[in-house]
């Protein structure tokens, strides 16, 4: 690589990072005018032409608050890891196969696999490190919650590495040329989604902010930007697992613009469940895991192993 290329690079990847956080302000107005339709009123529709500049004073205001710190918080742990989680799910968006080849690396499951795992860290310090009983508490429900769901995401991504036969999320583009994979496994597809909503903490698996017993989970204790940056940090990973399921399960072609659409509405479809489904039970949420997630994906993987062990017989 010479020095051009290093230069592109790094201007690629800001133009991305630039674009994902515009695409994160307009999803948060997105989400208000749909919780808006569904409880019959109108949502923001103030400032600017129906609310369309509404995010942009959110981050002012939320940026230029005052940062209020708690006194027996562990001040370090407490002040970084809103900025380590933002820049974990900012940095999880590198392994996309873009047009211009950038970072289209051929172990890309395996990097959203690490950062992915790395960012239960983040909630698990800043839940632990506000020194506060509800915030610890939100934060272990949260990491609990991810653990737990991570364990089927793997085992269907396997099912897909042996079915592609490659760590590279190209590949999920080129097997998906002539039919979607949606239409052959759907099942897998609808757990997947569940398990995008359980991943990213959103309704009805939002366990880290009970209103009742937990007021807002492992963030209580944050304020300003500290807030913001959390905030932002899980509607870029919404905005990240909507795309992934668009990759995976729907052709996968980011060169088409009717892919972004589909990306779209993935995220509606989100925020749709917010807006209807009430949150479950704790032990509901377990159950469902491991007793219903995990033997049916464990159930598809052990089909795909025997389907290339039968061809691999018959090809000999």
């Amino acid at each position: 690589m010479n020095l051009m290329d290093l230069i592109l690079s790094i201007l690629s990847s800001l133009i991305l990072i630039v674009m994902v956080l515009i695409g994160v302000a307009f999803l948060t107005l997105f989400e208000r005018k749909i919780l808006g339709y569904v409880q019959f009123r109108k949502g923001p529709n103030k400032v600017g032409l129906m609310g369309i500049l509404q995010p942009f004073c959110d981050a002012i205001k939320l940026f230029s608050k005052e940062q209020v710190i708690p006194l027996l918080s562990n001040y370090y742990p407490y002040y970084f890891s809103p900025i380590f989680s933002l820049f974990l799910s900012l940095i999880l968006w590198m392994v996309l196969p873009y047009i211009t080849n950038m970072y289209s690396f051929n172990l890309s499951v395996l990097f959203f696999l690490s950062c992915t795992s790395i960012s239960v860290y983040s909630i698990m310090i800043s839940g632990w490190s506000s020194n506060s009983k509800y915030s610890m508490l939100g934060g272990l429900r949260s990491v609990a919650q991810s653990i737990s769901y991570e364990v089927s995401m793997v085992i269907i991504l396997l099912f897909f590495l042996f079915l592609i036969e490659s760590f590279s999320f190209i590949e999920f583009y080129k097997f998906q040329f002539n039919y979607w994979f949606i239409f052959i496994m759907f099942p897998l597809s609808v757990i997947w989604f569940i398990i995008s909503l359980a991943e990213t903490n959103r309704t009805p698996f939002d366990f880290s902010e009970g209103e009742s017993e937990l007021v807002s989970g492992f963030n209580v204790e944050y304020s300003s930007g500290g807030f913001a940056l959390i905030f932002m940090a899980e509607y870029s990973s919404i905005l990240f697992m909507s795309l992934l399921f668009g990759l995976i399960f729907l052709g996968g072609n980011l060169y088409n613009l009717f892919f972004f659409f589909e990306v779209v509405f993935i995220s509606y479809l989100i925020i749709l469940v917010r807006g209807t489904l009430p949150r479950l039970r704790y032990d509901k949420l377990m159950m469902m895991a491991w007793k219903s997630f995990l033997p049916v994906s464990l159930n598809y993987l052990m089909f795909i192993i025997m389907m290339k062990f039968f061809f691999i017989i018959m090809l000999l």
